[in-house]
């Protein structure tokens, strides 16, 4: 009989494994084991950051390797990976560690944080190079022979000129502008050896036009200084540049970014929406002579890999995109900037409700680079970080060549006779402008044609089935519909009251559509623009638009808040703003400061030109204390009396806050998850106590502002705390007790860190 030796039993824990990060409710990234063997051919540090193809529930899905680890368990049951997608790294350890940072401060898994930083042709497993089309340049053999052309062919001699001019080889785009048989005479060129071919970057925007460079104002050039000696002598600062509407807020930013560039590095840019972009990119464009990559949520998925690519490569120097361009892979970062930093678009809330204002200051002090936080009318988080000594704050207090700030007045429209939302005193200004042969800006916030569709015979409404709101008439172009702006659903216009069967069907308040409508009734001869979220649904239809204002094409421009910020409309002399008083009584805090900004904002585009600008802002209560103030000691003075009151309610930014949703289609699903959050919270909070300091406050469960959306029902729990460490030590140690929660099952559930809308 054969014997063997005993032997060792193996210890699997010297076994290394993949901690990888798969989008879903994982708090912490998965195990799996390597199946090529690489964990111990290559260095850990060479691994992380790249993707690889996993085995999870029952389907193949694209993960990213996020650490390697040695296991301190049995692998019997751990899985291989599948493959790996990448033979380099596609995320850098710095960007990983910002990733995680993101995850932890957010409360968010690490996996969804990355789906959110990576385009969708990343995250489904494609290439990460993307090549570009074919550019061409000319050789020196073509420098000598191409000034030989014969006279009669002109299409020949413009294409030359074009090659023997361009300090950088020519795209398809360059080629076409010149001669629309370019391409037979470009492959006898090639045949010739006069061009070489050169493989191109994805990215082949063409150049706008260059442009003037306007000369800076002594303000402006101290902003510049402060940033380009920041840039020289390197290190991280923050730096708030708080300019009133028209002080060439963009003149600094494009000095900012030219002297970066000038030193070899990249430059992100970010904007509040994608409507900024189009007049933003040819800015910097004709300014700096240099390709301009954009990032946002109007491209297709090939456009945003492109961009991606583009950047992580260095290809391209300039970034400019809304609030997601903020997780680009930058080779080279040298200075970050927001325009608008106070916009409320830069808080994502849906998945993971990060804010790209804080997260982009976190990023350039991770990276050591400056950052510039823009705006005419700042966040009173902002101010705050300016009072702590934690930004510097350059100001511009003049506007840009001749211009002066507009004269904002209060109009009391108490017991006035009011036509579609339009008082006497602001149809007569709008006349006498219009007379001038100047344009007029009307302001309304509420799309659509009525907000109300109301039965005169018993009262019904038109509510949406799936919300507790009203829902909206709109004109289409063949007939009228109802839509919810909440949860999107349209219905056709009842014929008659489904209530009562009355015909009488009224209509009750004012939408952008109805003013337009009246508007161009009241002044027939005049050409009427509206620029809102209907009218400029279609693709370039924004850029489209907003061209045709600048131009002075129409005489009376009628818009929403896409109208109020970074738009030059240099004919413009008078704004009339509409119905802005819901934003003096609101159930959210932050309402009368986004009220004073969006006025401010608004008033902005008067008066940008030669000629005065005049604002006449209709009320019903033109002795409100902070209306007065705005309107009395500017922006500045609202904000100090703003941060007062907030202050003595300890409110953000003296406090700080998480706020906990829940909905469900049962109600009592939704407040028992909250209430046994609550309680354990409480229970939890009492062994952290350690200084018998009061920290934290716990306000509700309380239904939502808009308790019914979508057909579920909505509550919510407010946790305000005097330590930010406490309450983020707090959430640690609840949170997986949140996921392992049976209640949980039977509602959504998020948490919002530093909210900023309570709706």
């Amino acid at each position: 009989m054969q014997t063997f030796e005993p032997t060792e039993p193996t210890n699997k824990t010297d076994n290394l494994v993949l901690k990888v990060a798969v989008t879903g409710p994982f708090l912490t990234a998965l195990d799996y084991l390597d199946c090529d063997g690489l964990v111990h051919d290559e260095a850990p540090e060479s691994l992380i950051g790249r993707r690889v193809r996993i085995p999870f529930r029952n389907k193949s899905q694209v993960a990213l390797v996020v650490a390697v680890a040695q296991a301190e368990y049995e692998l019997d049951k751990t899985k291989p990976i599948e493959e790996w997608l990448d033979r380099e790294p596609i995320v850098s350890a710095r960007d990983l560690a910002f990733l995680q940072w993101v995850a932890d401060y957010y409360h968010a898994p690490i996996g969804e944080v990355i789906s959110t930083a990576l385009p969708k042709r990343i995250r489904a497993g494609e290439p990460a190079e993307l090549q570009g089309a074919d550019t061409w340049r000319v050789t020196q053999l073509g420098r000598e022979k191409l000034l030989d052309i014969p006279a009669r062919a002109k299409a020949q001699i413009a294409l030359a000129q074009a090659f023997l001019q361009a300090p950088q080889p020519l795209t398809v785009q360059d080629c076409k502008a010149m001669t629309s048989s370019w391409r037979k005479i470009l492959n006898q060129w090639l045949d010739e050896q006069f061009l070489q071919a050169l493989p191109g970057s994805c990215w082949q925007e063409p150049l706008a036009k260059a442009g003037a460079h306007h000369p800076l104002n002594q303000q402006q050039k101290d902003a510049v200084s402060a940033v380009t000696d920041k840039l020289d002598s390197g290190g991280f600062a923050s730096y708030l540049l708080q300019g009133i509407t028209g002080s060439g807020k963009t003149e600094v930013y494009l000095a900012m970014t030219e002297f970066a560039l000038q030193q070899g590095k990249q430059v992100l840019i970010l904007v509040p929406e994608i409507g900024l972009t189009p007049q933003m990119i040819g800015r910097f464009s004709s300014y700096l002579q240099t390709p301009i990559a954009l990032l946002h949520s109007g491209m297709n998925d090939t456009q945003r890999h492109c961009a991606w690519h583009s950047v992580r490569t260095g290809e391209v120097s300039v970034l400019l995109g809304t609030r997601s361009a903020v997780f680009a892979p930058f080779r080279n970062l040298g200075l970050c900037i927001i325009d608008e930093e106070h916009d409320a678009s830069y808080k994502q809330q849906d998945g993971v409700r990060y804010s790209a204002r804080d997260i982009l200051v976190r990023r350039a002090h991770q990276q050591q680079v400056p950052v510039v936080l823009g705006s005419a009318t700042p966040s009173l988080e902002s101010l705050f970080n300016v009072q702590q000594q934690r930004y510097r704050l350059l100001k511009l207090t003049e506007r840009a060549g001749v211009a002066k700030p507009p004269q904002i007045r209060l109009i009391d429209i108490r017991g006035e006779k009011i036509q579609e939302g339009v008082g006497a005193k602001l149809k007569a200004a709008m006349q006498r402008h219009l007379d001038n042969g100047k344009q007029v800006l009307l302001f309304l916030n509420r799309r659509g044609f009525a907000p109300v569709l109301m039965c005169h015979d018993c009262g019904w409404q038109a509510h949406c089935p799936s919300c507790d709101a009203n829902m909206t008439l709109h004109q289409g172009a063949h007939h009228q519909y109802l839509q919810c702006h909440h949860c999107g659903e349209q219905m056709a216009q009842p014929p008659e009251c489904p209530g009562c069967g009355g015909k009488e069907l009224h209509t009750m308040g004012q939408g952008t559509e109805r003013l337009e409508e009246s508007i161009r009734e009241w002044f027939a001869d005049k050409a009427v623009l509206r620029i809102d979220r209907d009218s400029t649904r279609l693709k370039g239809k924004m850029a489209e638009l907003t061209a045709q204002a600048h131009s002075g094409e129409a005489d009376i421009l009628i818009g929403t808040q896409m109208l109020a910020k970074g738009h030059h409309f240099p004919k413009v002399t008078l704004v009339g703003m509409i119905d802005i008083d819901q934003g003096l009584f609101s159930c959210d805090y932050r309402a009368t400061e986004r009220m004073a900004q969006l006025l401010l904002q608004v008033a902005g585009r008067a008066g940008r030109a030669e000629d005065a600008g005049e604002v006449l802002v209709q009320t019903h209560h033109p002795q409100h204390p902070l209306l007065l103030k705005l309107i009395k000691d500017g922006y500045s003075g609202f904000a100090g009396a703003a941060l007062q009151e907030r202050n003595e309610a300890q409110l953000p930014p003296y406090r700080f806050q998480c706020l906990v949703r829940a909905e469900a289609h049962n109600p009592q699903d939704a407040l028992d998850f909250l209430h046994s959050l609550k309680a354990g919270l409480e229970l939890q909070w009492q062994s952290l106590q350690d200084d018998g300091q009061d920290y934290l406050e716990f306000w509700g469960p309380v239904s939502a502002p808009m308790l019914r959306r979508q057909g579920r029902f909505r509550y919510q729990l407010m946790l305000s705390s005097a330590s930010r460490q406490k309450l983020h030590q707090l959430l640690n140690i609840m949170q997986p007790h949140i996921y392992k929660s049976p209640l949980a099952r039977k509602v959504r559930w998020s948490l919002d860190i530093d909210p900023q809308d309570m709706y």
